[in-house]
């Protein structure tokens, strides 16, 4: 039986797209790719409503290398489309041996993106691809040139479609058709288009550059530069502070205002000198319930365990904004 690997990110289009080539008769497995900016939580929801195997592969080391040099560069913010769409369908190619498949899916359409899927973005993602002749558009195959899967009868093209432009009618419509109902709105899907991250992980680059670690603790609370080697996480509510004293490693320092006050969870990563710490300390007790008479009081914890106590002014709200990024 002829198989089929789809790269599926759990957006309408790619779930369209696999359902197309299913409806041939053809197995398909789905294929997510997980770095920091984007997870496999929506593809894991859209295979199980398609009733197909998910493959999860880990890119995070091959897409930080592609990021600190995209061939095509980035769009409106940190977001290397080209080169990501690229990197993905080239990795692809090289898991179809071992998953027993003979193509690949995708759900792009043409003219639906303005930097990726124009008919010259979706020739440049094809570029970097290790075998363009084996990867098929289902949605807007029509519309572009054939492939091996279509000249060599492995699908039918005059079952495949002539979708273009940046319109959903036509996919929810087929939607509709196939019931299909759990799906997210496009875009937002990855946080690399997001304006906030965007600016967050260009200054964290110019500091610390490419760590796993510090990438990951940007997707959390407020952020503050303390230091050129140093940075200041505030959480926001209490799932983020749960989440930040989980994320905190043995060489990082975390803040806690001392009760019967209520405030946010620190974390301090890099050099913690007095002076930081006092800043840090300030600037936690600025999103402290109470002003304690302009000072607050915070307990110390590094690698799990309480190493003291300080007390600190607190910092008004034009010193917070100065530090914030």
């Amino acid at each position: 039986m002829m198989k089929a690997l789809a790269l599926l990110s759990g957006g309408l289009d790619s779930i369209l797209a696999a359902r197309v080539i299913m409806e041939q008769g053809i197995e398909v497995a789905g294929l997510c790719f997980v770095t920091p900016f984007f997870g496999p939580e929506s593809a894991r929801r859209a295979a199980r409503q398609l009733g197909i195997e998910l493959i999860e592969h880990d890119l995070t080391t091959e897409f930080f290398e592609m990021m600190r040099n995209p061939r095509y560069g980035f769009g409106g913010n940190m977001n290397p489309c080209i080169d990501c769409h690229g990197l993905m369908l080239k990795t692809a190619h090289g898991l179809l041996g071992k998953y027993g498949a003979s193509f690949l899916i995708t759900g792009e359409v043409l003219g639906e993106r303005p930097m990726s899927q124009t008919r010259g973005g979706l020739n440049a993602v094809l570029k970097l691809a290790a075998d363009r002749d084996l990867v098929l558009r289902p949605l807007s195959a029509k519309l572009l040139e054939t492939t091996r899967p279509e000249r060599e009868g492995w699908v039918d093209r005059e079952r495949l479609l002539d979708f273009s432009g940046r319109g959903r009618k036509r996919q929810e419509e087929m939607a509709r058709k196939f019931g299909i109902t759990d799906y997210p709105q496009p875009a937002g899907g990855c946080l690399l288009t997001d304006i906030k991250f965007s600016r967050r992980l260009k200054e964290l680059l110019a500091h610390e550059g490419f760590v796993r670690e510090d990438i990951e603790l940007l997707k959390l609370g407020r952020h503050f530069r303390l230091g050129p080697g140093t940075k200041l996480a505030v959480g926001r509510n209490q799932a983020e502070n749960v989440r930040l004293l989980e994320s905190a490693g043995p060489s990082d320092t975390v803040l806690r205002p001392e009760r019967p006050v209520k405030g946010p969870v620190g974390l301090l990563r890099g050099a913690a000198d007095g002076e930081v710490l006092e800043a840090a300390a300030g600037i936690v007790g600025r999103y402290c319930d109470e002003d304690g008479g302009g000072e607050v009081t915070v307990a110390i914890y590094r690698n799990n365990g309480r190493t003291g106590e300080l007390k600190a002014r607190i910092w008004t709200d034009s010193e917070v904004l100065g530090q914030m990024i």
